[in-house]
């Protein structure tokens, strides 16, 4: 009978110890699970904190590139068209002055049309900057092949595009960002790296719409971080968001620069 009165406090005992080991090890689980999930929390935090950030600087990039062309939209308006329709407000002025020779009322008549003619062409410049009406008609290749010619006719740069994607239309919008990022990477080839040669091309790759571009220019060094975080890559980098693009860039001092990214 003790015999068998011990052996059952001892598999009492076990059952405890058992019962206790489980315990421990449920609540060692609790605490690894909450400890795992607040870390976890943690890292999500701290994603979309980073997210946010960057969000934050691409508004403030797309705020200040804004500001700048309004100043250079005022700028224009002021320069090209204000001052040229100011003289032709003096000139009309002076058409009412008494005793005017015929030959002083021909020549007067003549700085009016002239000024007039330049004020028309000037205004019709900013208006195609804003917007391109090749662009808005016939879409973004179209657009391209203009701003090609743009360049090569006043900039001494030839230009060599080539188009593989049929482009829908009725993403014009998405197609503006691509206009610009060109028009942006265009002008800092001839500006910063007065490149003489432009290559630009089109494809569509395993799906995904990809531009390559190339200048034969002065190049930077692409390894600096610095050298890419100009006010016009600030803008190219807002634009490739939009578009839920990438963006990679390569250049070597004096060896131009290629910049492949995909919309």
């Amino acid at each position: 009978m003790n015999a068998s009165h011990i052996s059952e406090k001892e598999l009492v005992a076990i059952i405890l110890y058992i019962s206790l080991f489980f315990i421990i090890v449920a609540v060692a689980l609790i605490i690894f699970f909450y400890f795992s999930r607040k870390k976890i929390i943690q890292k999500e935090l701290e994603k979309i904190d980073l997210i946010l950030r960057y969000q934050k600087e691409q508004l403030h990039a797309i705020i200040v590139t804004q500001e700048e062309e309004r100043k250079r939209i005022a700028q224009d308006l002021h320069d090209d068209i204000s001052s040229k329709l100011n003289i032709v407000s003096l000139n009309s002025h002076l058409l009412t002055a008494p005793n005017l020779t015929e030959a002083e009322t021909a020549e007067i008549t003549e700085n009016i049309i002239a000024l007039t003619t330049k004020a028309l062409d000037n205004s019709r410049k900013i208006a195609h900057n804003l917007l391109p009406p090749v662009f808005e008609k016939f879409g973004l290749s179209a657009g391209i092949e203009e701003l090609c010619g743009e360049f090569e006719s006043s900039k001494s740069v030839k230009t060599h595009y080539e188009n593989k994607i049929d482009f829908d239309e009725k993403e014009i919008d998405r197609h503006l960002h691509v206009f610009r990022i060109l028009q942006e990477l265009m002008n800092n080839s001839i500006r910063h790296g007065k490149a003489s040669e432009i290559w630009i091309s089109f494809a569509n790759i395993d799906g995904i719409n990809t531009c390559d571009y190339k200048d034969n220019g002065v190049g930077f060094d692409s390894s600096n971080d610095e050298n890419q975080k100009g006010l016009g890559m600030k803008n190219i980098d807002s634009r490739i968001s939009f578009l839920q693009g990438t963006i990679e860039i390569s250049s070597e001092i004096n060896n131009g620069i290629v910049v492949n990214f995909t919309f």
